[in-house]
């Protein structure tokens, strides 16, 4: 008798676990140069795959546009290797003999990694390079819509890590996609960490599953040209970013906001680099687009080109048309342009000064995306340090794209697909999470002070020894003035 899909998929997760348990135990004798040899083989063979990879993803998904998804994938694998190939992730990690303390790095078993359907081939390619730089297994939970190129990145993955000598079962995938599947791994008790990168309802899961969970939060950044701002340099950045890849990176900017004073320029700079102003009309029909009836973005729009969105839309826009705009007032859960549209649509909002226009991105922050990302375009260090210190944000973006500078492309930041979104967010960490955010430390410290010494930091005196007196107390220098003062104020009374 064929067991029904849902018990086969929870089989196959049991399955799984066990085999990179033991995987796991096995590599965990291996020394960082073993390491580090491993992971540059799974790192070239994704660099070699880039390409097929990316066009399979979007032929899949339907989601972006491959030349694009390259990049991401370059990012998942080249770029990413790059940054962490010289970071010690196994055994002594740092020692001070001066101090006495030394840290061992230890893996923190099996990761579980949440794989989304935006950037499938890519995500896959990072969380495994990170996961196995740390010392530990990794078990891919798959999007059902991106499966197929998940499952490929995957075998392509192994048979690097098989010819490097790998311990089997240490890279795995989830063949049986449902919801019970992933939700047995994430609830699994040899799970060590969980990391989920995906919708809302999927990253609470992870953080109610009771294991340890990285999640992030969705992502809904503005980006304010400033006054001092390189307009025509601005304008370009967040035109590059929202077009890159339809918009489906969590950090791309999701409004723009200006001053009024520069209104006309930024405007203008918009329009000719290929950026289309709706009319009321076409906006009310395209808002109806944004949102779903239950208020949550619509799946239909997410990845999709300009063309494709306005004809689904019912709207003309002209021949090169690379992102649509619409004129906005209201932030709000029920002003649809205010929320998080991973694809080629901006809200345009202008304000009269820079401190109106700081508040307006908080609200558009606190409105939904708080923790994760916004940039700023300025030549003004003043202006840049007070969005630095205020905004609800873990990366504040200044002049540079959104997209590419929050995961690391264009800036210096930790190259990731897992962006934490910190306590506002509702997420454990608020870094680009890496290699570092899947080990434990282990110190070991030795012994520097004795009671004593401790004694004489706070001012007490050391005790005199009372040997062979079991009814002997020991007094401090507290003590012998506080009985001094007693003494005295008897005698005084009397």
């Amino acid at each position: 008798m064929a067991l029904d899909k849902d018990l086969k998929s929870i089989q196959e997760v049991r399955d799984l676990m066990k085999q990179a348990k033991a995987a796991q135990k096995e590599l965990q004798s291996w020394n960082q140069e073993q390491i580090d040899r491993l992971v540059e083989k799974i790192a070239q063979a994704c660099i070699a795959q880039a390409e097929p990879l990316a066009k399979m993803a979007v032929e899949e998904t339907g989601f972006g546009i491959w030349q694009d998804k390259v990049i991401k994938n370059l990012l998942g694998s080249q770029i990413t290797y790059d940054y962490i190939k010289d970071m010690k992730t196994v055994g002594i990690i740092s020692e001070c003999r001066e101090k006495g303390l030394m840290e061992i790095a230890v893996p923190v078993g099996i990761v579980a990694a949440l794989i989304p359907s935006t950037n499938p081939t890519s995500t896959t390619m990072y969380k495994t390079l990170i996961s196995v730089k740390a010392g530990n297994a990794v078990i891919i939970s798959p999007h059902p819509n991106a499966k197929k190129s998940i499952l490929e990145t995957v075998r392509i993955i192994q048979t690097a890590a098989k010819e490097a000598g790998a311990p089997n079962g240490l890279i795995q995938c989830i063949e049986t996609t449902t919801m019970q599947a992933t939700d047995t791994l994430m609830k699994h008790p040899d799970t060590g960490i969980i990391l989920a990168t995906g919708g809302s309802a999927m990253v609470k899961a992870a953080y109610s599953s009771g294991n340890p969970a990285l999640g992030v939060g969705p992502g809904n950044g503005p980006s304010f040209i400033e006054r001092s701002a390189d307009i025509k340099k601005a304008v370009k950045h967040i035109m590059d970013s929202k077009t890159f890849d339809n918009g489906t990176i969590c950090a791309s900017e999701q409004s723009i906001v200006t001053e009024s004073v520069i209104e006309a320029q930024v405007i203008e700079e918009v329009k000719r680099q290929g950026g289309y102003f709706l009319d009321e009309e076409q906006s009310k029909k395209l808002e109806k687009m944004i949102m779903r009836a239950n208020n949550t973005m619509n799946p239909a729009i997410v990845g999709k080109s300009v063309q494709r969105i306005a004809q689904m839309a019912g709207i003309t826009v002209p021949e090169g048309t690379r992102v649509l705009v619409s004129r906005q007032t209201e932030v709000g859960p029920t002003h649809p342009y205010s929320r998080e549209k991973l694809c080629p649509i901006l809200a345009f909002f202008v304000e009269d000064t820079w401190e109106s226009a700081c508040d307006k991105c908080i609200a558009i922050l606190e409105n939904e995306g708080a923790g994760h990302t916004m940039t700023i375009h300025s030549e003004n260090d003043a202006v840049i340090r007070e969005f630095a210190l205020k905004k609800p944000v873990s990366r504040l973006l200044v002049n540079t794209p959104g997209s590419l500078g929050g995961v690391g492309a264009s800036t210096n930041l930790a190259p990731a697909l897992t962006l934490g979104c910190g306590s506002v967010g509702g997420s454990a960490t608020s870094d680009n999470v890496s290699p570092l955010n899947l080990i434990n430390i282990r110190r070991v410290a030795y012994g520097r002070r004795e009671l004593e010494d401790l004694r004489t930091q706070s001012g007490q005196a050391a005790p005199a020894a009372c040997a062979g007196n079991s009814g002997c107390n020991s007094f401090t220098n507290a003590d012998i003035e506080r009985l001094t003062r007693e003494v005295l104020a008897n005698i005084l009374n009397k």
